[in-house]
């Protein structure tokens, strides 16, 4: 393994204590303040090294995007976590994660993702799901590899639209979406009905 240069080491040293004093990675410009520098570009760099060495992980679209290391996790008890997709859409064919699709990234712990693999998050847009529980800007978890059965609540593509509603199935066999609100019609689709994941969580910001 390449040897850490001593400014490596130190801005290591940095995060290390912050994430163990605020349960949360310090921001560049607080980086920069305890490593008495000006320039973010310095603190960068050093960043770019140390993810290239191995010794970070980190998501450079969010401001605390470093990974906790897992010695702190372990002292503060905290779960690992995974970091899933927010999908602005899902085109025909299922979930793809691809920069047109993707509004941005969350990270979620490893207890309420079960197969972070094949998982991601859907914004809920509409109120045809409130009696469930489940309401405008909300977001739903869900997995793509799981098989959706009946009275499960699933993100679909009907008829070349996403929706999230329950499945359910009529006598004959045949699959339809029943939404959780008297003032929707269950929706029977025309052409194709994809169902694109089970939902298996729900995230809600009070914000």
């Amino acid at each position: 393994m390449e040897k850490l240069t001593p400014k490596q080491a130190k801005v290591l040293k940095i995060i290390e204590k912050y994430q163990f004093a605020n349960g949360a990675s310090p921001t560049i410009r607080e980086m920069c303040k305890a490593l008495g520098v000006s320039s973010d570009n310095s603190i960068i760099k050093h960043l770019d090294k140390l993810e290239a060495k191995g010794d970070i992980k980190r998501r450079s679209d969010i401001p605390r995007g470093i990974q906790m290391f897992s010695n702190v996790r372990q002292r503060l008890h905290q779960p690992a976590e995974v970091s899933l997709p927010i999908l602005g859409s899902i085109p025909a064919g299922g979930p793809v994660e691809k920069e047109e699709h993707i509004e941005g990234y969350m990270a979620l712990s490893e207890d309420i993702v079960s197969k972070p693999q094949d998982s991601f998050l859907l914004r809920v847009t509409g109120d045809s799901m409130v009696d469930a529980g489940i309401y405008e800007g909300d977001l739903v978890v869900a997995c793509r590899s799981l098989q959706g059965k009946s009275g499960d609540i699933v993100v679909a593509l009907v008829d070349g639209m996403n929706t999230i509603k329950r499945l359910k199935k009529n006598r004959l066999g045949g699959i339809y979406l029943q939404p959780e609100n008297a003032n929707y019609e269950p929706i029977y689709p025309e052409d194709d009905l994809q169902i694109q994941g089970v939902v298996t969580a729900l995230i809600r910001s009070y914000k």
